[in-house]
Order: structure tokens, then C-alpha cells, then sequence
């Protein structure tokens, strides 16, 4: 898999970035689960639920009302901001750990809003070496190297937040900006430089 950068840096975490996007998401494995299809992503508990129902006999708007009643047990709401309608929430659950050096995350990325509700596998590298996030939308995968316990802004807060709840889960939720200290006793300098890489989508 090619990379696109501007420098060595961004070279040198390559492997890295292939290893988590091809490992920890195994080939062929669905990376986002739409409401429609929540179902097969979810687990069996949801799909239990909502198999008996025929998909013409209930409306979008009760086909969310019972996704939201069905929350996974382990989420972690790390947002919740204003929508139209509602709340929009983000959270995530079921992180597991992978990577030779056990420092990549896998986990389930859960947003919900009034209008809709998918849910996103992600992944993000708790490595002092190379922190960052592989985030998918419908168009693209970005990659977004991190600098933990540096400055918070709104494109990136949403990024660390989802960083240190996967790599720090007893921080999850915490206001990002409050924790330099934090990140400098795990061993991160604070310093380092943040950007992102697009990718073309993955099959989904």
C-alpha cells in the first residue's frame, strides 16, 4: 500500500499504518455498519432485536429509537453536541488490542444522531513512535498522526478524544487539553507535528 507524504517521517510510519488497516481489519471485513445494516455489526443482541422486525413494518424513526434503547454496554459517550432534532453523539466500545508490540487499537465508533446512526471500525496506534488515528467515511480513510498532550483545537479534538479513550481508558472522556501532563509521563514530548493522510476507501 502506497502513502502519499511529504516526508520521511511519514514514510517510516507506513508499515505501521498497513499493519492497521490491514490486520487489524482483516480483508473483506465490513468497516461501517449503517443503520440499515446495524444488524449484522452490532452484535447478536441487536440483531436479535430487530431480525423479527420487517424492515417494512416499522419507519426510520422507530428503527433508531430502538437502536438508541439498544446502546452497547461498554459505550463511552465522548460527545455529545446540538443537532437538529437532538443530540449528535459520539462514542466508542469494544476495543481490543493488536499489533505485534501490542500497541494498536481496534474499536467500534458509534454516531448518532436525530437523523441517523452508524457505526464505523476504526483503529488508532498508542505508540510513542507514531500515535495516531484511521479514521473511514464513505469516501475516504484518513490518517491523522497525533501529538497527545499537545493543543486542542475544534478539527481535532474529536481525534483526541477517541485516542485517549482507545489507548488511556481510564481518561476516557476527559477533557483532551487537561492532559499534557498525562501524555508527558506516558512518554510522549508533546511536540510533535500533527497531519493527515487521505487514502481511497475501503471496500466496505
Amino acid at each position: 500500500m502506497e502513502i502519499k507524504s511529504e516526508g520521511g517521517a511519514v514514510q517510516r510510519g507506513m508499515a505501521t499504518v498497513a499493519i492497521m488497516i490491514g490486520v487489524v481489519f482483516p480483508p473483506r471485513m465490513g468497516l461501517r455498519f449503517p443503520m440499515a445494516r446495524l444488524g449484522l455489526g452490532l452484535g447478536l443482541g441487536l440483531a436479535l432485536l430487530l431480525a423479527p422486525l420487517a424492515a417494512e413494518a416499522i419507519n426510520r424513526k422507530e428503527v433508531l429509537e430502538q437502536m438508541k434503547k439498544s446502546r452497547p454496554k461498554d459505550l463511552q459517550v465522548l460527545m455529545e453536541e446540538p443537532d437538529a432534532g437532538g443530540p449528535r453523539i459520539i462514542g466508542i466500545y469494544g476495543i481490543q488490542p493488536g499489533g505485534v508490540d501490542g500497541t494498536l487499537r481496534s474499536y467500534s465508533l458509534w454516531e448518532e444522531s436525530p437523523s441517523d446512526l452508524n457505526v464505523y471500525v476504526e483503529s488508532v496506534d498508542c505508540g510513542v513512535d507514531h500515535p495516531l488515528r484511521v479514521k473511514r467515511t464513505l469516501s475516504a480513510v484518513f490518517v491523522r498522526h497525533l501529538n497527545p498532550g499537545g493543543p486542542i483545537l475544534e478539527g481535532n479534538r474529536e481525534d483526541h478524544l477517541v485516542w485517549w479513550a482507545a489507548c488511556v481508558p481510564e481518561v476516557a472522556g476527559t477533557d483532551p487539553s487537561t492532559l499534557r501532563e498525562k501524555a508527558l509521563e506516558l512518554g510522549f514530548s508533546t511536540l510533535l507535528t500533527e497531519r493527515q493522510e487521505q487514502l481511497p476507501a475501503l471496500a466496505p
